[in-house]
């Protein structure tokens, strides 16, 4: 697989940190033409599948979110996994243990209960067994995105396309339920496009996604093959730690390069983390050095990850 250049790492490290930004404003940062940014956008769309997809904040009043752990025969558990996917309220589902295992983050509104999806699922026979995990408190993810798409831009460069974000008390509506919709299929598409998805006019969805970004309700993610950045081996961690040093453990952790997404959940594990390593010798190396210097950490189990059937964003078939 083909490594991406500094320019790529640049366009991808700018629409992390505004995925809506011109290919203009991104050209000035980056010192080159807009055409050639155009070409680069398209390009990594086309040939690496590059998405750009527009998020509401996770933790938003009315939402909880969960982690499922599934496990089935190995001929049914890629099938498994493709369904899972296909559901609105899934995301990042992944294919683990060696093709047996099924990983995935679940939505469900708070006053749902337990996802439906534990009540389905199961009737299943190949299903050898199901668990739930609440997530409680995220230390990575979400608007904090893994450190490996932020690594081509200056501290300058940073700061001229950074957005100012100062958290207040402005809600999601429900009347945003089509604007996100439409920014999760693709964060960058237009504003005419995004106005006849929302039956508003361009000036109010551009208002609309100005006061969301502004309040950080609203962020945008970059979907690409962690690959292509150097990350060949990904695993997920399933650590149990002393309670009392949870909190101190998952700070530590929201700051290890190695890791996309680190939270606190409930379960005979606490903590779980999404790393993304080089080659398994730097995963053994992290885990044996970076984590086992960690004495709280009473238990770790890992989890190779082999694919991850749907990121962030529904799928597009």
């Amino acid at each position: 697989m083909c490594m991406l250049d500094d320019l790529d790492r640049g366009l991808i490290h700018a629409l992390q940190l505004d995925g809506r930004a011109s290919f203009s404003r991104i050209a000035e940062v980056l010192g080159v033409s807009t055409q050639t940014i155009a070409r680069r956008y398209q390009r990594l769309r086309a040939d690496h599948g590059m998405r750009v997809v527009g998020l509401g904040e996770p933790h938003r009043a009315g939402q909880t979110r969960w982690l499922a752990r599934l496990t089935a025969s190995p001929h049914t558990a890629q099938d498994l996994a493709l369904a899972l996917a296909r559901r609105d309220d899934t995301s990042w589902v992944k294919l683990a243990s060696g093709g047996t295992e099924i990983v995935t983050v679940v939505d469900t509104g708070a006053a749902s209960g337990n996802p439906l999806l534990l009540h389905d699922i199961p009737r299943a026979t190949s299903i050898t067994s199901v668990s739930a995990h609440y997530i409680l408190h995220a230390y990575r993810g979400g608007p904090t995105p893994w450190p490996g798409h932020l690594k081509g831009l200056t501290e300058e460069q940073q700061q001229q396309l950074a957005l100012e974000v100062h958290p207040g008390d402005r809600a999601l509506a429900e009347t945003d339920r089509d604007l996100l919709t439409a920014l999760g299929r693709d964060g960058r598409t237009s504003l005419a496009d995004l106005a006849g998805a929302t039956g508003w006019s361009s000036a109010t969805v551009a208002r609309r996604l100005a006061a969301l970004q502004s309040t950080g309700e609203l962020f945008f993610d970059v979907e690409i093959n962690p690959a292509l950045l150097g990350a060949t081996t990904e695993a997920l961690l399933w650590m149990a730690v002393t309670p009392a040093r949870l909190d101190a453990v998952g700070t530590t952790l929201a700051q290890h390069d190695e890791l996309a997404f680190v939270a606190a959940t409930t379960g005979p594990t606490n903590l779980m983390a999404h790393a993304l390593c080089a080659d398994p010798g730097a995963l053994h190396h992290y885990l044996t050095y970076r984590l086992g210097a960690l004495d709280a950490i009473r238990t770790l189990e890992t989890a190779p990850v082999l694919r991850t059937l749907k990121a962030a964003g529904p799928l597009l078939f």
